[in-house]
């Protein structure tokens, strides 16, 4: 077995000081015995009262041995007991559903033993449990909001088409946005039912050998509408790859990473799209001269309806890349993002050939 020692561990639970205290009461009683035998000997009381030369050792041995056990009692209720019992209360509070609860460090001198180093692991992994909460009640009220919006708009549209006083051209307008608020709707469920299937596969995807750049051009073209009426330019350097993945999951990841571009690209814009073979990968770039994103918007990119510009807030739900970054993780592959606020966001997509 592996002697593994973690590198954050810089000091030890009973410190050498405590070591040296004890060992100096126990030099210092045994100083005082020697004394003390040295005077029974001069005092000539060992030839002549032998019991209780014997009374003294034993219980000089007695009190030895029972100061070391209340000393090694304090010690281990320091450095064991007392942090032990800060554990489980925590861990109770956690157990019970309160995930702000933190362990304190017992140490004064910012060091750190084993037991500080596993309270540093715990705090950190309370932390992550409410992130993870924190993520289930957004996750819940996104939804119940996402699905609110449409279906109210539907209600209220529809109630006004009953008024027999509209005209055509109102009547058709009112239609139009009951259509686009029940394909949001759809679109929406079929973005959960997605996310959901790929986080609970539990079979592996179906791989079989495509030309990837045959896929890239096809998915680019079915943008093309879209792009020219914003007038935007759309150039592409794409080397031949073939892969072996399942086809339909990447699709999702282009198609994502295409809207996304389009989406945020303003009139006008640039839309590159690269697929270059480096090695043993294919490494495929989606560029655009969109809106940009900051730092702390790139690190929640990939979160579930999160939309780091509000101003598209009703052009999609929040889940296209959070199903890129799923797909990939299911595919072995990855993502990253970089961007610019206000010149624009490249993303990557790295695939094994």
């Amino acid at each position: 077995m592996t002697k593994y020692k973690d590198p954050r561990i810089n000091a030890v639970s009973v410190s050498i000081k405590e070591y040296l205290a004890l060992l100096l009461m126990l030099a210092a009683l045994s100083a005082i015995f020697m004394v003390s035998m040295r005077f029974f000997i001069d005092g000539g009381m060992l030839e002549t009262n032998v019991p209780l030369v014997k009374f003294i050792v034993d219980a000089f041995i007695f009190v030895i041995a029972a100061l070391f056990m209340a000393i090694m009692a304090f010690f281990r209720h320091r450095s064991w007991s007392r942090p032990m019992r800060a554990f489980g209360e925590v861990a109770r509070k956690i157990a019970m559903g309160d995930f702000t609860v933190r362990i304190p460090p017992l140490r004064k001198d910012s060091k750190k033993d084993f037991i500080e180093v596993m309270f540093d692991d715990f705090n950190t992994m309370a932390h992550e449990l409410a992130g993870i909460e924190t993520m289930r009640d957004d996750f819940i009220s996104n939804v119940s909001h996402e699905i609110k919006t449409p279906l109210s708009l539907i209600q209220s549209y529809a109630t006004a088409l009953q008024d027999g006083t509209l005209q055509t051209e109102e009547r058709r307008e009112y239609t139009q946005t009951i259509i686009e608020a029940a394909q949001k709707l759809s679109l929406l469920v079929s973005n959960i039912l997605k996310l959901n299937k790929l986080e609970n596969q539990g079979i592996a995807p179906r791989a079989q050998p495509f030309d990837l750049s045959e896929q890239l051009r096809q998915c680019a073209v079915s943008f093309a509408e879209l792009w020219e009426q914003k007038n935007i330019s759309f150039e592409a350097d794409i080397e031949e790859a073939k892969v072996s993945y399942d086809e339909s999951l990447l699709e999702i990841v282009w198609n994502n990473l295409l809207s996304n571009a389009v989406k945020f690209t303003k009139a006008n814009g640039k839309i590159f799209v690269s697929l270059k073979v480096k090695g043993n990968f294919a490494v495929i770039s989606i560029t655009d001269t969109g809106v940009g994103m900051d730092k702390d918007t790139q690190r929640h990119i990939f979160d579930k309806f999160y939309q780091g510009d509000s101003s598209h807030a009703g052009e999609g739900n929040g889940l296209g890349l959070a199903l890129v970054k799923k797909t990939l993780e299911l595919l072995g592959g990855t993502a990253s993002v970089d961007s610019i606020p206000g010149r624009g966001t490249t993303f990557t997509v790295s695939l094994k050939i």
